[in-house]
């Protein structure tokens, strides 16, 4: 068993019983991070709590690397890494970015709306949003195993994007500095 299947192995019953789902664990050189979520959110006290609990657990058993490390607890954030089936299932239909280990269909890096799901891998679909400049754009339905993927993450998207020739219309735009400022000098009455 590796380092990691072992901090798992470790830290996911506490991570459990605080009511919080283990998302993964990163470690790094120096540095174990431990990824947690849960419906809604995750709140700093409940971070804080769990912190505690796997500074503790580590500390006590040999599972973490030799020497100093430093522990981070955090959520896995807005644009995540995905990496078993479950985690992928739960964004089926959300636009993810994939970079492959080997090129597929003569590209590495992939960008699209995740359709589907099985135990083998997943299929990307073009992304409706996506610049169809951009390389790495999915034009077709393009199907990927996991042991092809290198890594893979949801994409935050803002909201629609602006047309070509049309960026800054329909919005206002910011007050200059001059107009924005206030004075602090006292108010004169207008001349009568």
């Amino acid at each position: 068993m590796g380092p990691v299947e072992s901090i798992r192995e470790l830290v996911g019953p506490l991570v459990t019983a605080a009511g919080l789902e283990l998302w993964d664990i990163e470690p790094a050189p120096g540095v174990i991070r431990v990824l947690v979520d849960r419906p809604g959110g995750v709140d700093l006290d409940t971070l804080g709590e769990v912190s505690v609990a796997v500074s503790t657990a580590l500390d006590g058993y040999d599972v973490a690397p030799a020497g100093r490390y430093q522990l981070e607890v955090s959520s896995p954030g807005v644009e995540r890494v995905l990496r078993t089936p479950a985690q992928y299932r739960r964004f089926i239909g959300k636009v993810l970015s994939v970079k492959t280990a080997v090129a597929i269909e003569g590209a590495r890096r992939f960008r699209g709306v995740l359709l589907a799901v099985d135990d083998d891998g997943i299929t990307l679909g073009p992304d409706p949003e996506a610049d169809p400049r951009e390389p790495s754009g999915v034009t077709g339905e393009s199907r990927m195993a996991y042991s092809d993927i290198e890594k893979a993450r949801t994409v935050l998207v803002w909201g629609p994007t602006p047309k070509p020739g049309s960026a800054g219309r329909g919005r206002r735009a910011a007050p200059s500095r001059a107009r924005a400022a206030t004075s602090s000098a006292p108010m004169k009455d207008p001349a009568p």
